[in-house]
């Protein structure tokens, strides 16, 4: 390959790192094709993009984007990248395919690696830490419910109040009548 095909695959490389906030690295070596078929519809579905890339030129396209540091280690093999906006759905679509295959000790995909939330996480031993991660949607809406639940117990509290004393005033008007 020519050194401008690689720079050129290097900057498309770094403009796919560019456009999301997270990426896995994992390894689907000895998938068979309806597997792989299987995994690019899932990830699609899931808003995930897969690439297969060469190691040394992912190496180059994250030391320029100097996300190299422990990631570098990790590209051994074959690698596939699986880029998103959601930290924690490559996880989950790994953990899902593995599942299906509880059979099979080294189901794959085999996570090598995560950049999610500018950490890296290193191992297939953190597959089910990164699966639990709550996205940032996620952690707004837990916010939010935090932050309403107050309220809504006054509302309640006043509401519950409210139908109380019409309900004593109800009784002691036909007392007197």
């Amino acid at each position: 390959m020519k050194k401008e095909d690689k720079s050129a695959i290097i900057e498309q490389i770094k403009a796919e790192l560019g456009q999301y906030q997270h990426f896995y690295l994992t390894n689907i070596e000895g998938l068979d094709a309806q597997k792989t078929s299987d995994l690019r519809r899932a990830c699609f579905n899931k808003d995930i993009k897969l690439m297969v890339v060469k190691n040394t030129l992912l190496a180059k396209a994250l030391k320029d984007l100097d996300k190299d540091a422990q990631l570098t280690d990790c590209l051994k093999g074959n690698t596939a990248l699986m880029l998103c906006n959601t930290g924690n759905a490559p996880a989950k679509l790994i953990k899902e395919f593995i599942e299906k295959d509880k059979k099979n000790k080294d189901a794959k995909p085999i996570l090598k690696a995560a950049y999610v939330e500018e950490t890296v996480y290193v191992g297939r031993e953190q597959l089910d830490f990164l699966a639990t991660i709550k996205s940032k949607n996620e952690l707004i809406a837990d916010l939010v419910a935090l932050l309403q639940s107050p309220a809504k117990n006054v509302v309640s509290a006043l509401q519950s109040g409210g139908n109380t004393i019409h309900g004593v005033l109800e009784t002691l008007g036909k007392r007197e009548a």
